[in-house]
């Protein structure tokens, strides 16, 4: 099965206006970074009380916090979550030792009598283990990226590693920077879904960097430019299938999957667009750049 059939695009003359729009972005992201003051770190990373309660009848989120105000919590994060029976409540603990989930059921007991409700989901992180979470979260990444070069240096070539890596980073700094755009929480599942997504993007890679090197075999009296592309074209439907196949799944789990699925769903959406585009746009033309260089480089010697 193709979706496109001999195409004959010029990747690679558009290069410099794909790497236009990607250094857009990331500075982009990072704008918002800088206007959100920093990251919106779940209560994996920053520490705190999560609950997850469903009352019987419906409940106003400004009566939850009105009630929490009195034992100096209604500045806490009180939101509906799925329904307006269903309330998300996170705040920070108060002192150490300190039982915030008690106290809250406690209170909420005593102010809706007439409007029970059950406690779905409890979590609880201490400030020293949520920035413990972070730097292994860090270095996860980071590791994950030195095996990659290990691997891709051995399977192919260093300089094919190196365009591998500064893709996969751009990668991840896209999807990070929609989330900083958005405000959206990030927490240890988008971890998972960036490690993922490093996965995913890899495999693209992979696929285009194979032919790449067949057709220096079988291609050498071509131009280096013309074999990039050539690979690019050839490799270009099977990159959209499985790319549009696995976009289906994640648009669904994002759609129809809730909003604890939610972010996780909507890291793996960017990621998986933004790796498919970097596959094409920014790890080839890491080759076409390395072998200008090398010519310009053997031009002066000859000079």
């Amino acid at each position: 099965m193709r979706i496109v059939k001999d195409t004959d695009i010029d990747f690679i003359g558009n290069r410099r206006l794909a790497i236009t729009i990607s250094i857009s972005l990331i500075i982009i992201g990072l704008i918002f970074l800088f206007i959100h003051k920093g990251p919106n770190f779940g209560i994996d990373f920053k520490g705190g009380t999560l609950m997850e309660l469903r009352f019987k009848e419906p409940v106003m989120v400004s009566d939850i916090r009105a009630s929490l105000s009195k034992i100096n919590l209604g500045d806490s994060e009180i939101k509906e979550f799925g329904s307006s029976r269903e309330i998300l409540i996170r705040t920070m603990e108060k002192e150490e030792g300190t039982e915030i989930s008690d106290l809250i059921k406690e209170t909420l007991k005593k102010d809706f009598p007439d409007n029970p409700f059950e406690e779905e989901r409890l979590e609880k992180v201490g400030p020293k283990i949520g920035s413990e979470l972070i730097r292994r979260a860090i270095w996860s990444i980071l590791i994950a990226m030195l095996f990659i070069l290990i691997y891709i240096s051995w399977r192919f070539e260093f300089i094919f590693a190196i365009g591998a890596i500064i893709a996969l980073f751009h990668d991840v700094l896209i999807t990070l920077g929609a989330f900083f755009i958005f405000n959206k929480e990030f927490n240890l599942p988008i971890v998972a879904a960036i490690l993922t997504i490093v996965g995913y993007s890899l495999n693209d890679t992979i696929v285009v960097y194979d032919r790449i090197r067949e057709n220096l075999k079988v291609l050498r009296k071509e131009k280096y430019t013309y074999i990039i592309n050539r690979s690019i074209n050839q490799t270009l439907s099977i990159t959209l299938i499985t790319s549009l196949t696995t976009l289906t799944v994640v648009i669904v789990l994002f759609v129809a999957g809730g909003e604890v699925i939610n972010n996780f769903a909507f890291a793996l959406l960017i990621g998986i667009i933004v790796g498919t585009y970097s596959s094409i746009f920014i790890a080839s033309p890491v080759l076409i750049e390395w072998q200008n260089w090398r010519e310009q480089k053997k031009k002066r010697k000859t000079m």
